[in-house]
């Protein structure tokens, strides 16, 4: 166990490479830090144990034991330490692995000073303010990033945007339509090293498919018909940023093929061109779909979705996060009040209890529609149950409906869904989690118009 020392913070650095312990412990200590190193996991447990220390950074692959193990005792045994993962072998699972573990930062081998450097002061620095707020981070705030919430449920979403905004893994949000699945993108992004470059943001289901390739890559000038000039595409606007894929899972075979080229060279060819251009862009995808269902049917492409599925943040539904329909409810309602130049009303304990208890198939989005909605139409102080939408009353006078028949709760809640997007059946069979066709038996079957 070696030492030297200085004066910034201590910090511990644990490889079986004796070169590259030489190589960290000098550079750090030239610019002013504490640097002990060891060379394996044991020697580094025992050290701890004697010694404390700001921050570890430690190799992944060791012999016979790992620096996976290393990380979660680390997190199992001490409070305020950072943790560095490197590794000489970077892949996806090496990558996730140590952010589940509990790393903090992952850089892979071979790094410069540079980013070494700015990974280190950027781990002391959270470490301060982790210790000057009370050791509290991400997931004991609200709004994060315009993420509202208190649950349970929502706070492993909080912890899970913190942690991939730590590394630039791609990272794949799913969830259902409505969830919120771009506010997470954004939050990882804007939390991110990445936060000053551009976060742009690519509706895969709503660009037709002739259309998505030329938008996504750009085009050179005669390239083909209509392109008087050369343009760049998203990936190019989003160098050095984030580029979000929502409805990733609209995309063609051809088009996933693509991208899984862009994920694996990171290069991307404009139509027409015949030279490649690198391009650092992290890319986070998202859908509403099983991905595991579209690629057991062969519309996904299994490779791609490996690519993708480095970090999985799951949004949960809106049914699923208790309390937080009242915070949102207060949020929206000031929001929209705000714009209209209205006090804004108080909603009754009772309007909050059918606010609460309603499915909301739509989730957030569909909430603040009603509250907007609700603000819009009604001038009263008070907002109680017979300012909600008519569905919700219905509900609330129903109860619980247990000596329903099942098929008429799912005819209910077909209506239901159908008049809350306006009759739009794509969205309907969406939110429902049913082809269109089905969708118009069902219709038929209960005798539904629309």
């Amino acid at each position: 166990m070696k030492n030297e020392s200085g004066r910034k913070g201590k910090i511990l650095v644990v490889d079986d490479i004796k070169a590259t312990l030489e190589v960290i412990q000098r550079n750090l200590t030239g610019a002013g830090y504490t640097v002990f190193t060891a060379h394996n996991v044991y020697d580094a447990i025992k050290f701890l144990e004697a010694t404390p220390v700001e921050l570890v950074i430690t190799d992944i692959k060791m012999p016979k034991v790992s620096g996976i193990d290393l990380i979660k005792h680390i997190r199992d045994n001490y409070k305020d330490m950072e943790i560095i993962a490197i590794t000489g072998y970077p892949t996806i699972h090496g990558a996730i692995e140590s952010v589940k573990a509990g790393a903090d930062e992952y850089l892979p081998k071979p790094f410069t000073d540079k980013e070494l450097y700015t990974a280190v002061q950027r781990a002391l620095d959270k470490r301060k303010y982790n210790l000057d707020t009370g050791g509290k981070s991400s997931e004991d705030y609200s709004p994060v990033h315009g993420l509202i919430g208190e649950s349970s449920a929502i706070k492993k979403v909080f912890k899970a945007v913190e942690k991939a905004a730590s590394v630039s893994a791609t990272t794949l949000i799913t969830g259902e339509s409505g969830t919120g699945k771009e506010l997470v993108a954004r939050a990882i992004h804007y939390s991110s090293k990445r936060a000053s470059a551009p976060f742009i943001p690519v509706n895969c289901g709503g660009i037709p498919e002739t259309l998505l390739e030329s938008e996504l890559f750009g085009y050179m000038k005669g390239s083909f018909t209509g392109a008087h000039e050369t343009r760049a595409g998203f990936f190019q606007t989003a160098d050095g940023g984030t580029i979000f894929l929502d409805e990733i899972g609209e995309t063609s075979l051809n088009m996933q093929v693509k991208l899984l080229r862009v994920l694996q060279d990171k290069e991307i060819r404009m139509i027409g061109g015949k030279n490649s251009r690198t391009i650092d862009v992290r890319i986070i995808a998202a859908t509403n779909k099983d991905l595991k269902t579209l690629i057991a049917k062969g519309v996904f492409r299994e490779d791609l979705y490996f690519r993708i599925n480095v970090i999985t943040i799951e949004m949960p539904p809106l049914r699923d996060r208790g309390k937080d329909v009242l915070l949102l409810v207060d949020h929206f309602a000031s929001k929209y009040s705000e714009e209209l130049g209205k006090p804004s009303p108080r909603f009754s304990r009772t309007a909050m209890e059918v606010l609460k208890n309603y499915h909301w198939p739509g989730n957030v989005r569909e909430l603040e529609n009603v509250v907007q909605r609700i603000i819009l139409m009604n001038d009263d102080e008070i907002v109680d149950v017979p300012d909600l939408p008519s569905l919700m009353r219905f509900s609330a006078l129903r109860g619980s409906g247990l000596n329903r028949s099942l098929a008429e709760v799912e005819a209910e809640h077909i209506r239901n869904v159908l008049a809350n997007v306006g009759g739009n059946k794509t969205r309907a069979s969406e939110i429902l989690q049913i082809d269109r066709k089905t969708l118009r038996e069902k219709m038929k079957r209960y005798n539904i118009n629309g």
